[in-house]
């Protein structure tokens, strides 16, 4: 018969298996180093690379303050752009100023990008030149940059005194380009494991929904205001001296339309009246199409990346239960297999093992090293080797978790690995916690004498036959040794 599957599997976790989110605050140590530089092969030594005089690493916590703070003033003009493009007709000074505030402060960043080094996308090494900085930055988002910072309302007072001209609100629309930054931002959260990727995700869908909301409402109260007859509108269809409303009740009614449009309600209260109006209309709608299904497609996504592994459970948990009826298996045999399959459920989440496998060689001794020495050392057989010998053994070491009643060795299974019990309980051939499980058949080529079957959860070492002999051979003093131990038990 062939020896039950198990998992390989590292140990010390497996109690804190948890189907929940694990990138919580234990984490927040681990793998934060996104912006660390790659040095160069044949480097010497991994030094932080030396600035010239006057440039601002892009690593330095000061910059990234600077720069979360443009994130904010983004947000804001990315919420009062749309505003005043189309409510605020005969626009007050008070908005523009702190306008002008917010593009000094771009236009700061714009200067300060001349100074700050770039990472080579082919190299990645920082490039500090600054001729290349300017050159880079000069034929990339310079221009873009630019036209989103200047203020174009204050420009436009030179020709007109009112500053209403539409030509100038579609100019200041460029402000919008900033939003890039906030993509950037989504997508270098996205990557960081101290915050949860869902939430992270969910977050940007809803900022994507409600600025296209916002800007549709803003957009349809423009065409509203600027038509020729305002009764004939679909706000002064119900609202007939709408522009003597204050703004908070012309946004509400906006966002109102702009949402039951959205999310296709259509209540029938609030609808096209012109044929400007019915061409807006269209055009969102169709827009609209292609929201709905982008965050349908991305909330289907997270749901059944969450809900994926449950689902897979249970269907290898029914097509088990279904082979044992139909295979008329006996009710001992049934219970291991759905044992085994629950236990496997519960490990594969930690992903021991995958980590494990991406490690260098030499970390994975430390690791090795420091779980198991201690442990196999103790062992009878192991008595007396030398620290050598333990450290090799527990290196070619394999982790593993056997449910309750669940067959670790069958009597006369042929012997082709060594076990060594670290925790649990086996009866039939008994075994207390650090002992050894079919040490005789291994070194002396019998067919196993007892067959193992746990009785509670256990966690055991395994180690093949061929790797086990190997490392003797390669330590013939301390195969003497451990032939010395096994006799003088088993006399």
């Amino acid at each position: 018969m062939a020896r039950s599957s198990r998992m390989n599997l590292w140990p010390h976790c497996f109690p804190c298996f948890d189907d929940g989110d694990r990138s919580g605050s234990r984490f927040s140590t681990v793998c934060n180093f996104p912006d660390d530089l790659l040095p160069s092969l044949g480097a010497t030594g991994h030094q932080p690379p030396k600035l010239r005089k006057y440039l601002v690493s892009p690593y330095d916590p000061r910059y990234k303050v600077w720069e979360t703070f443009l994130i904010i003033l983004v947000v804001y003009s990315a919420w009062i752009c749309p505003l005043e493009f189309a409510f605020l007709r005969y626009l007050p000074s008070a908005p523009f100023v702190v306008d002008d505030v917010v593009n000094g402060f771009f236009a700061v960043d714009i200067m300060l990008t001349f100074f700050v080094p770039f990472v080579d996308k082919k190299s990645y090494l920082l490039v500090n030149d600054p001729k290349k900085i300017a050159v880079r930055y000069l034929s990339s988002w310079f221009v873009f940059d630019v036209c989103s910072t200047v203020p174009f309302h204050s420009i436009s007072l030179l020709f007109n005194e009112h500053g209403h001209d539409l030509g100038f609100k579609f100019l200041n629309v460029l402000r919008l380009w900033r939003l890039r930054r906030v993509s950037s931002m989504f997508a270098r959260l996205e990557k960081d494991i101290r915050f949860n990727y869902a939430v992270i995700r969910c977050t940007k869908l809803i900022s994507v929904t409600l600025f296209a909301i916002h800007c549709a409402g803003c957009i349809n109260y423009l065409i509203a205001d600027r038509y020729p007859d305002p009764r004939r509108t679909w706000i002064g269809a119900v609202m007939p001296n709408f522009r003597e409303d204050g703004l908070w009740i012309r946004y509400v009614t906006a966002m109102y339309w702009s949402i039951t449009t959205l999310t296709t309600t259509g209540y029938g209260d609030l609808h096209a009246e012109n044929a400007r109006e019915m061409l807006f209309g269209i055009c969102y709608m169709l827009f609209n199409l292609w929201l709905t299904a982008y965050l349908i497609g991305n909330m289907t996504n997270l749901v059944v990346h969450s809900t994926s592994r449950t689902r897979d459970f249970r269907d290898v948990v029914q097509a088990a239960s279904e082979f044992a009826a139909r295979n008329q298996l006996p009710q001992q045999i049934e219970e291991q297999m759905l044992n085994h399959i629950c236990l496997r459920y519960k490990t594969d989440g930690l992903k021991q093992q995958e980590t494990l496998d991406v490690l260098p060689k030499a970390m994975r001794f430390s690791i090795s090293h420091y779980l198991f020495f201690r442990v196999v050392q103790g062992a009878y057989l192991f008595k007396g080797v030398s620290s050598r010998f333990i450290q090799q053994l527990v290196t070619e070491m394999q982790a593993e978790y056997f449910a309750p009643k669940e067959d670790i060795i069958l009597q006369n299974d042929s012997p082709s690995d060594l076990y060594f019990l670290v925790s649990g309980a086996v009866v039939y051939g008994r075994a207390a916690e650090g002992e050894l499980l079919g040490e005789i058949g291994v070194l002396c080529n019998k067919p196993q004498s007892f067959t193992f079957r746990t009785t509670k959860l256990s966690q055991i070492l395994r180690i093949s036959r061929s790797k086990l002999l190997g490392i003797i051979q390669e330590n013939r003093e301390d195969g003497d040794i451990i032939r010395s131990n096994l006799q003088q038990v088993n006399v």
